[in-house]
């Protein structure tokens, strides 16, 4: 399936535009190649867009100063990444966003997302509707973080995630759980 109808696919399953205001939205958005590994978005950066992945996986990640890597979110197809607050308060990057395999995106600018929300209301429903379930996806992680034992987390993660812990490398999905990866080792191939 072409990027054009899988962006139009996952805005319909939320929200109805005729074909002329898809057209006017699809317009607004620059086709963008990336290869494993590639950075997309890097600490420092200037942050302008936000990415909408047709096909492949990103990671958005932050790395302290002890050098150790956090990461915020992986991205498969019909899900968006960005640093979300560099992008809305036009400050630099202090996350990074790069590719865990090939991907192609979509890349929206903050200007033209704020200029299709005000033109036409059902873009502005959608992506109020996404940035809800994001902050609310976002809110159960940090309380599961809080209040769960690394198990119940590992659980937590294949059960809503099953795609993902078939492509993500397991040190990174350790990464995401906050464990090392040793630890997740035990989860996965626990001792007899």
């Amino acid at each position: 399936m072409e990027a054009k109808e899988i962006l139009k696919s996952h805005i319909a399953k939320i929200v109805s535009l005729t074909d002329e205001q898809f057209d006017y939205f699809f317009s607004h958005f620059k086709k963008g190649s990336f290869k494993k590994g590639q950075a997309i978005i890097s600490a420092n950066d200037l942050v302008d867009c936000e990415y909408f992945v047709v096909s492949g996986c990103l990671k958005s990640f932050y790395i302290n100063d002890d050098l150790k890597m956090f990461i915020l979110q992986f991205a498969m197809p019909t899900w968006w990444a960005s640093d979300y607050n560099a992008l809305y308060n036009h400050t630099k990057a202090t996350i990074d966003v790069d590719c865990i395999t090939d991907a192609e995106v979509l890349c929206l600018t903050n200007d033209d997302r704020e200029k299709l929300c005000k033109e036409i209301h059902n873009v502005e429903h959608f992506f109020r509707w996404r940035t809800n379930k994001g902050f609310v996806a976002a809110q159960k992680r940090l309380l599961s973080f809080m209040n769960n034992n690394v198990k119940y987390r590992y659980e937590e993660f294949l059960n809503l995630y099953p795609e993902v812990y078939n492509i993500v490398p397991k040190n990174l999905i350790a990464a995401y759980l906050g464990v090392s990866r040793e630890t997740l080792s035990r989860l996965y191939h626990p001792e007899k």
